[in-house]
């Protein structure tokens, strides 16, 4: 089949299958609570384990690289940047707002791009140029350099966490899609805990080549970045409907078109006016992004809060390597948990989304408010900082009801994961400055107490969203059923009823 930019490309006859095709609800064996795939057919097992090798594979990599060159500017900060730089008011809130403004800029046109062209060549591109310009960091010798090159960093990085939430959205079923979310997005968290081992680890290449141990660490997050951004021409299989993926037969191809078409999740189309009033007149769009956006800034991930805590102790004094390493622990944390989630909301929860959701946000409560308090045992702030990383992982389960609220429409569902992503790092631009500011590290009460408020509206919309999905469902189950009742009258009776 010739691959075009048409979005109403057909299914060829070249495409038809002869493997059985899939049930619309497969039955569940215990094993599957385990893994998934062990209760598909052999077929299914066989597709799976290719795009999970391939694509999961992939975008945990790519994701594991862009957040290690998103927040490597963190642990470079802490570790000489600062001082030799002379960076001693808020630089670090407007190096990070800059990347910021990049990013906010590039999410939703690289999302409308995705339904237009192939993905497997916008997403690798968008990495090699983000890896280059990292490159860049290494000879920064004025903070304004720094700010210019986190920008373009920001806007190349922006399109590749929703544009590969809306890939994978566009191969895997409902039981499935919840542990592939979350495994792409634990990337991010240990991409966290490997930049501090990494900085600690480089901080021995000072003063070799000329170069600084802070300005080795972006040389490094660069060469591990460029072979990865590379293999992404190779690996990504578009959708399923335009894929061009070797690895992929025709029938494994047929098959995973079936597969979606049974999760009623509708193939590229045109943009057009009644289309975009329809997703601006929905529901979906606002609450989805007001539960991104209370998840993502509730989180206080993005600032380095514990590695500042531990710089601003006197007694007892940290070492560099102790300011890199220790922070890791909540990485750990938020990876055991963002897959605890995944499994239990594919398996446990029977593919319900908002119970895990209502759980990480009830721990961020605990450990902001903790915090806010500030004058409590040593043991137990270190805990608070540690176990806050429980709430870090729910974004997978976010993007997961986004997919399958918005199913029946492919272009909204690509602007929903974009806009969500977006509007909570807009949140970004401004609210650290507001309530981060470098200046009253490391107690920061106002961001800790804004994270606290931020976890509440958080149960409140995801508890909202669920009962309107619920509804929403309902209504659309009752039509279906008139539908059907009114097809199996006979014709004089619907001739009457008329």
């Amino acid at each position: 089949m010739a691959l075009t930019g048409d979005s109403k490309a057909p299914v060829h006859d070249e495409f038809q299958t002869s493997v059985p095709l899939p049930p619309e609800k497969p039955p569940r064996k215990w094993q599957s609570y385990i893994w998934d795939t062990f209760d598909k057919s052999p077929a299914e097992r066989k597709l799976l384990f290719k795009l999970d090798s391939a694509l999961i594979t992939f975008a945990s990599l790519g994701y594991f690289i862009k957040y290690l060159d998103q927040i490597n500017i963190n642990n470079a900060f802490v570790s000489g940047m600062q001082s030799d730089l002379k960076l001693y008011g808020n630089e670090l809130n407007y190096m990070q707002t800059c990347w910021t403004i990049g990013y906010v800029i590039g999410e939703i046109p690289s999302n409308i791009a995705l339904t237009r062209i192939r993905p497997a060549l916008w997403i690798p591109t968008l990495e090699l140029i983000w890896t280059l310009l990292t490159f860049g960091l290494s000879r920064c010798d004025k903070a304004w350099q720094i700010y210019v090159l986190r920008f373009f960093i920001g806007l190349a990085e922006s399109g590749f966490y929703p544009g590969m939430q809306y890939v994978i959205g566009s191969w895997y079923r409902s039981d499935e899609l919840a542990k592939r979310s979350c495994i792409f997005h634990t990337s991010a968290a240990i991409a966290s805990m490997f930049s501090g081992y990494l900085m600690a680890g480089v901080y021995n290449l000072e003063g070799r080549g000329g170069f600084r141990g802070w300005q080795w660490l972006f040389i490094v997050n660069g060469i591990i970045s460029l072979p990865i951004a590379l293999a992404g021409y190779f690996v990504m299989p578009d959708v399923p409907e335009i894929t061009r993926a070797r690895y992929l037969t025709k029938d494994e191809i047929a098959l995973a078109r079936k597969r979606m078409e049974l999760e009623g999740r509708k193939n590229r189309a045109p943009y057009t006016k009644k289309k975009f009033a329809k997703i601006f007149k929905s529901w979906h769009i606002y609450l989805l992004t007001l539960l991104y956006i209370c998840f993502n800034n509730a989180a206080a991930g993005s600032q380095p809060i514990f590695a500042q805590y531990l710089k601003a102790s006197k007694s007892p004094k940290y070492a560099v390597w102790q300011i890199n390493v220790y922070p890791t622990a909540t990485y750990g944390v938020q990876v055991f948990t963002t897959l605890v989630y995944a499994w239990a909301s594919d398996s446990i929860c029977q593919g319900a989304r908002w119970p895990p959701i209502l759980f990480g946000a009830c721990i961020n409560i605990i450990c902001y408010v903790s915090l806010a308090i500030w004058n409590i045992p040593t043991g137990w702030r270190w805990g608070a900082y540690i176990l806050s990383g429980a709430g870090y992982g729910l974004s997978g389960l976010c993007m997961a009801w986004a997919h399958e609220i918005c199913k029946e429409d492919n272009e909204e569902r690509a602007l929903v994961i974009a806009t969500m992503n977006e509007m909570a790092y807009v949140f970004q631009t401004w609210l650290p400055l507001v309530v981060w500011q470098q200046v009253e590290a490391p107690r920061y009460r106002k961001g800790f107490i804004s994270s606290t408020i931020l976890s509440v509206l958080l149960i409140i919309t995801a508890l909202v969203l669920r009962v309107l999905h619920v509804r929403e469902t309902s209504e659309k189950k009752a039509k279906i059923g008139e539908v059907g009742e009114e097809s199996d009258r006979p014709s004089e009776q619907v001739s009457s009823h008329e």
